[in-house]
């Protein structure tokens, strides 16, 4: 299969529509779940999606470099294989060029610090991405400012942000609109919330909100338990 038609036949085409277009400069998105049901893999597939268009993307992660790295790799190759992709090994090296991976530890940097940073290697750096993706960020151990600067630096430098956010397993974590209790105090500046429920024989993909609307909706794909791969549902 040729790129173009790998990118045309994407389930990510059925996900941006879900969501009106996709997530729109200016604009920050949350992948919300429990631990391991699958957060990472769909903002690496989200981040692919993007790099396998031809844009430039930061993936920033509170975890360790190699865990990243790894679920990139893992998923590429899930996905060729699946799809038999022409020229993969060109387009792999074209994905690398075109990625910035960047990795903090919660405890040892501020929110400020890690704008600075995104802002420095996007305007001084001469590296336009158009997406970031910020993973693995403790939502109960951030503030409104944090968040708002991060919204702010979205809208000035045109930037789509999707967050990741670990939902506890205990006891009633959710409000009645299927949003993360620990989201409550940045409403104002997330315009999408995804959730991902596991099922008996697959993950399901709902919204929780978009922009104004919180009706929540299963989306018309869903996660493989195995791969962890976006499928059409």
């Amino acid at each position: 299969m040729v790129l173009k038609e790998f990118i045309q036949r994407s389930p990510l085409r059925i996900f941006e529509n879900s969501i009106h277009g996709g997530l729109k400069a200016g604009e920050i998105g949350v992948i919300a779940s429990q631990s391991g049901i699958g957060k990472t893999s769909v903002l690496v597939q989200i981040a692919l999606d993007k790099l396998l268009q031809g844009k430039k993307v930061i993936h920033v992660s509170f975890t360790q470099r190699d865990h990243v790295l790894a679920w990139y790799e893992d998923i590429f190759d899930e996905l060729i294989s699946k799809k038999s992709l022409e020229n993969a090994g060109e387009i792999k090296n074209d994905l690398i060029k075109n990625r910035v991976l960047m990795n903090f530890n919660q405890d040892g940097v501020s929110g400020d610090q890690i704008v600075k940073s995104l802002r420095a290697m996007i305007v001084d750096g001469g590296f336009a991405a158009e997406a970031i993706i910020i993973d693995g960020l403790d939502f109960s151990r951030a503030d409104h400012e944090r968040i708002a600067n991060v919204k702010a630096l979205a809208k000035e430098l045109n930037l789509a942000i999707w967050y990741s956010c670990t939902v506890k397993d205990e006891g009633a974590q959710y409000d009645k609109e299927n949003i993360p209790l620990l989201l409550k105090d940045f409403a104002d500046l997330i315009d999408i919330v995804i959730v991902l429920n596991p099922k008996t024989d697959h993950i399901e993909l709902s919204i929780s909100k978009d922009r104004s609307a919180h009706d929540t909706k299963a989306l018309a794909m869903r996660l493989d338990p195995r791969s962890l791969l976006i499928l059409e549902g």
